[in-house]
């Protein structure tokens, strides 16, 4: 999708779909008042009669007679108050534009950005953001219906701006939102592909790919390699299947030689059936999705390249199956970790946390100054926090407050949970060093903790994404499968270090 800013008091832009908000109550935006009177006063009535919907994400596609207004269509947009209009409005109602694009099978649209107390940079990139995202679809798995006429794809969209604005500042607010839009899609597409597609072996050959185009150094390692390496718990999760396992690590370097990067890790799990301790039936086809993690690191460290982002980041995706097979690993086995600590395991379906122990040990070799990890790990989260946010928790509180503040900047909410060291007792094993789970209570918790033994004293935030990095698509600008988390939260880390220096936190 092309994707452009037009100066107020300019042409019209030519489009096929224009998209104008709606405040609830009081006085309308400038670019609705100017529409409404060369429609003599249409929208208005609509509105005072009820016949156009006004709350927030409701829509009115309105045909204006004629063409009259320089537009075929109309889309009304319920936005908000004035003082209300936020990011993630603007972002939600252009991703309501970009569906009924679909709908109305236009390749074009232009959208009024209303004034607003935001930076009109900040609300140019919610609103890109909005229409890639909403614009995404995936269906290239599905055969075209011979007696029903093909998708048209969103391709061009016009960002209006209102009076005196910057727009030079909104044309790079809007180039920064597509980007990462376009990479959460990536994530998205990841995340929605079948297992006996997206294998750990399709993940590398991805990064190897998003590596040749954006300039990234990429390296894969193989069972070989990870049998060398002494990734030894990664590689027990593995045994079961006949699928390889992959390390992936990608490279982002743009800061200062010499200065310390950013980690990022996301845990790649294809596919998980529970191995011995195997997971119901039901609902077992969506555990396609349990690499979301892995596949928000990989887009993310394209999105960084694309955005030539002057800080050193470096990701890392530990990715296999967890299945059940003659060899795989079984509750009471002892796993001797990368590192050297050594796990007893007794539930082979908290698998996740142990490829993650792997690449977080294998990651400390970079000296790292400061560490994410992302992943759907725990069912414990969703009952805890539902869909709406990710758990987070981490060793450093500071750190804890950059990702809670980054996820309110991208509408990708997250909650912090506690780690008193009580928590700590839970996962204390008779037989080795730690065991892998420490049962219901407190699962989520527990689970983190068991990846903070592994951490070591680097600054360091887990994100457990279990809930939110795919759903039923209910907000306007996802759609049912993945939702790209955690690709926007870590991207928007990493720009706020960047902007802060690098070396030191973003304030």
């Amino acid at each position: 999708m092309k994707i452009s800013v037009s100066a107020a008091g300019s042409t019209r832009p030519a489009a096929e779909l224009l998209v104008v908000p709606v405040l609830e109550g009081g006085e309308q935006d400038a670019a609705f008042r100017m529409l409404d009177e060369a429609l003599g006063g249409h929208l208005s009535t609509l509105l005072a009669r009820g016949d156009a919907k006004h709350g927030f994400g409701e829509t009115t596609l309105v045909f204006p007679a004629n063409g009259a207004g320089g537009a075929e269509r109309v889309l009304l947009v319920g936005l908000a108050k004035g003082a209300e209009v936020t990011a993630e409005r603007l972002r939600r109602a252009a991703g309501a534009a970009a569906k009924q694009a679909a709908k109305s099978r236009v390749a074009s649209l232009a959208f009024a950005l209303p004034a607003s107390a935001l930076p009109v940079a900040e609300a140019a990139r919610a609103v890109a953001e909005g229409l890639v995202l909403g614009a995404y679809d995936f269906r290239e798995l599905k055969s075209q219906p011979e007696d029903k006429p093909a998708p048209v794809a969103l391709e061009e969209a016009i960002i209006v701006l209102p009076a005196d604005a910057d727009e030079g500042a909104a044309a790079e607010g809007a180039r920064v939102g597509e980007i990462i839009a376009r990479a959460e899609n990536v994530a998205r597409q990841l995340g929605n592909l079948p297992g006996n597609v997206a294998t750990p072996t399709y993940l590398g050959e991805t990064a190897e790919r998003i590596g040749r185009e954006r300039g990234l150094t990429v390296t894969v390692l193989g069972p070989e390699e990870l049998r060398a390496e002494g990734l030894n718990a990664l590689l027990a999760v593995s045994q079961g299947s006949e699928q390889e396992p992959r390390l992936i690590i990608m490279e982002h370097r743009g800061g200062a030689e010499g200065q310390k990067p950013l980690v990022l890790v996301g845990k790649g799990l294809t596919f998980d059936a529970g191995g011995i301790s195997i997971k119901p039936a039901a609902g077992m086809e969506d555990m396609k999705f349990d690499m979301c993690g892995g596949a928000g690191t990989l887009a993310a460290m394209q999105a960084i390249a694309e955005l030539g982002l002057p800080i050193n980041v470096i990701g890392v995706v530990p990715s296999s199956e967890n299945l059940l097979g003659g060899g795989a690993m079984k509750p009471g086995d002892i796993v001797r970790a990368h590192g050297g600590k050594t796990i007893e395991i007794v539930n082979t379906d908290a698998e996740g946390r142990l490829i993650l122990v792997d690449a977080i040990s294998y990651a400390k070799r970079f000296d790292p100054l400061a560490m994410l990890d992302a992943a759907t790990l725990t069912g414990a989260c969703v009952v805890a926090l539902g869909n709406t946010a990710t758990g987070v928790m981490g060793n450093d509180e500071g750190l804890v407050q950059e990702i809670i503040r980054a996820g309110e900047a991208t509408g990708e909410r997250c909650w912090q949970l506690p780690m008193f060291d009580d928590y700590r007792e839970l996962i204390k094993s008779d037989y080795a060093d730690i065991k892998n789970s420490g049962g219901r209570a407190a699962g989520t918790i527990t689970a983190g903790w068991f990846l903070r033994e592994f951490v070591g004293e680097w600054p360091w935030v887990h994100l457990d994404v279990a809930g939110t990095a795919y759903g039923d698509g209910k907000i306007p600008y996802l759609t049912k499968g993945a939702s790209g988390v955690p690709t926007r939260i870590f991207v928007q880390w990493v720009m706020d270090r960047a902007a802060a220096g690098g070396g030191t936190a973003a304030a």
